[in-house]
This record gives C-alpha cells, sequence and structure tokens, in this order.
C-alpha cells in the first residue's frame, strides 16, 4: 500500500529524523532476523543484475526512521517496506512490485494481483506473523555474502 496520507515523493528527505541515505535505486527495508527476508535478500543480490537495489534490515536505525516515517510501526512483524522512486509500499504488494522490477520468474507474484486486496493483506500478514515460527531466526548482517554485503545499507 502506498502511504496513504498524499506525502510527495522523497518527502523523508525532509523528515529530520530520517538520516540522509543512497535512495538512488529502490531499497527494500526488512527483516534482519527473519530467514525468509535473508533469502529474500539474497536472491534479490542474485537476481538484481543492474546492481540497482539497495537492502536496509528494519533494526538499523536507518530502517526503524523510515519505517517510522511511513506510519509503520519498526516492531510490527508486518514491517516490511519498498521504496521506489521516493514512494512507499507495503505489503504483499511491496513484494509482488520487487518480482516485477527483478523480473524473470519472479514476475509470476504479479499473479497475485488477482486477489483483492484485503485477501493478499491477509495472506502477508498470516506468513509475517508467524514467519519466525515456519522458517527461523538468523542474522542478515553476520555473514553475508559478497553480493548482499555490497547492498546492505543502514
Amino acid at each position: 500500500m502506498q502511504r496513504s496520507d498524499g506525502a510527495r515523493p522523497y518527502a523523508y528527505r525532509d523528515d529530520p529524523t530520517v538520516p540522509a541515505f543512497d535512495d538512488s535505486g529502490p531499497v527494500a527495508f526488512m527483516d534482519g532476523d527473519c530467514v525468509l527476508c535473508t533469502r529474500a535478500a539474497r536472491l534479490i543480490a542474485r537476481m538484481d543484475h543492474a546492481r540497482a537495489f539497495k537492502i536496509c534490515p528494519v533494526q538499523s536505525d536507518l530502517g526503524q526512521a523510515v519505517l517510522r516515517h511511513f506510519g509503520l510501526d519498526p516492531q510490527s512483524p508486518e514491517s516490511w517496506l519498498y521504496l521506489a522512486d521516493g514512494r512507499g509500499f507495503t505489503s504483499l504488494d511491496a513484494v509482488i512490485r520487487v518480482a516485477e522490477r527483478l523480473g524473470g520468474c519472479g514476475r509470476l507474484l504479479r499473479l497475485l494481483r488477482i486477489l483483492p486486496r484485503s485477501v493478499q493483506d491477509w495472506l502477508y500478514r498470516r506468513v509475517a506473523r508467524n514467519r519466525y515460527r515456519l522458517f527461523g531466526k538468523t542474522d542478515m548482517c553476520a555473514a553475508p555474502d559478497p553480493g548482499l554485503r555490497d547492498r546492505l545499507i543502514g
């Protein structure tokens, strides 16, 4: 979901609580402790041949500040944010947008758009709230492969 208050693109640049960061390309803000998110981060690093994506763990100061700017609770398991062209997207919509931008077989995720938005959000929440139980915990930043390490910010 795009930020609903009608904020202009890149409004976070004017927010004194958000540290400056490289937003020249898309940025995925995701849980650095989640195995599923870590796998997604590695997949992004592997599939992003243009090397445009940056990845920021939500546990970082930058991640928390940006999520709060977009009205998200950094402690919530549902706090996954995709930032593209200065606009924020959340939930399954964010995941689909990342997949579309990466191209390849990831574009198949766009088929999920046939589901009503309420069903998409319900599905995303179910996975997000149970991600540690289903997939376990890890530390995205502990020993990232070189492709991922180059994309980490925050």
